[in-house]
């Protein structure tokens, strides 16, 4: 299980982390998110042992990550930009790395050399940056690692890859009970791999819930108001748009609390709609920074 208590991180006046707490449970696949800035490649420099954090506790099964090898050694991490020797092929950072990784598997390298189809001579400079992140994937689920933390994943792989690497790794997910923390703009392919999600903004965490509970407290609903009428201003509504008739509206609360509250006004329609995490992550964050602004010249 991963555990981060309190944990500051100051670059001069800066704080990019600013009491970061979050848990990502064991076995689980927990999605970071954030806007551009909000501290999710900082935390997770820190939770690697790349930066030590100022304040605060960052552990791994209750030990310290800051320069434990044990645990370094069961860690393996991919950024959203790879470091490789300047003229390492694949197979020589095979070589490399598995004199830090005690259960690297070379069982597995062979046969993830069928999945990916890479030249493993090849020097890894020349090849594509979909082609790099490839040959990370490789690398790394090679390491048979407790522990996978991701920093834009997938970013620049196509689409039959990115199924492929996803694949992969939840079959590492179920059947060694991998611990997998990945940080991503793709909100719609997270809710699809995600079992948690923490929202970070600002260096601090906002909220970090199942995604279940994520979606249960908070809906979506369209309603039609008798007359064509404007919305109850007593309505604790977070968000309002109006398409002739129909009102959609976003409440902070589950769909039942929400009609409940909506049949005292006697609607002439009231349908609950699946919100996305996009939605989710638009809306927990509110507020005029986040709106999408108009620029008229």
């Amino acid at each position: 299980m991963i555990e981060i208590k309190d944990a500051v991180k100051r670059f001069g006046s800066f704080a990019a982390l600013d009491g970061v707490t979050l848990t990502v449970p064991q076995g689980s696949v927990y999605g970071l998110v954030g806007p551009n800035g909000a501290g999710k490649s900082t935390l997770i420099r820190c939770l690697t042992g790349i930066y030590r954090a100022d304040a605060g506790t960052i552990s791994i099964d209750g030990g310290n990550v800051w320069e434990n090898e044990g645990l370094k050694a069961r860690t393996a991490a991919i950024p959203d930009d790879w470091y490789y020797f300047p003229q390492a092929t694949i197979r020589d950072m095979c070589r490399f790395m598995r004199g830090f990784y005690p259960g690297f598997s070379m069982e597995r390298y062979e046969k993830l050399k069928e999945v990916f189809e890479i030249d493993e001579k090849r020097a890894l400079r020349r090849l594509s940056k979909g082609m790099q992140k490839q040959a990370a994937f490789w690398l790394m689920l090679s390491c048979m690692p407790d522990y996978l933390i991701l920093d834009e994943p997938v970013d620049g792989l196509d689409p039959v890859m990115r199924r492929q690497v996803w694949s992969l790794v939840l079959g590492d997910v179920a059947q060694r009970g991998t611990t997998v923390l990945v940080s991503s703009h793709n909100l719609r392919e997270l809710e699809d791999v995600c079992d948690h999600v923490g929202i970070l903004d600002h260096g601090r965490v906002l909220l970090e819930r199942s995604l279940a509970q994520l979606q249960d407290n908070m809906v979506k609903l369209q309603v039609v108001f008798r007359d064509g009428g404007e919305v109850p201003a007593d309505l604790p509504v977070l968000h309002a748009s109006r398409v002739g008739r129909v009102h959609t509206l976003i409440m902070r609360m589950s769909a039942g609390e929400a009609q409940n509250l909506l049949s005292v006004h006697s609607p002439l329609l009231v349908d609950a709609v699946p919100l996305t995490l996009e939605e989710i992550f638009i809306y927990e964050l509110g507020g005029a920074d986040y709106a999408v602004k108009d620029i008229v010249l």
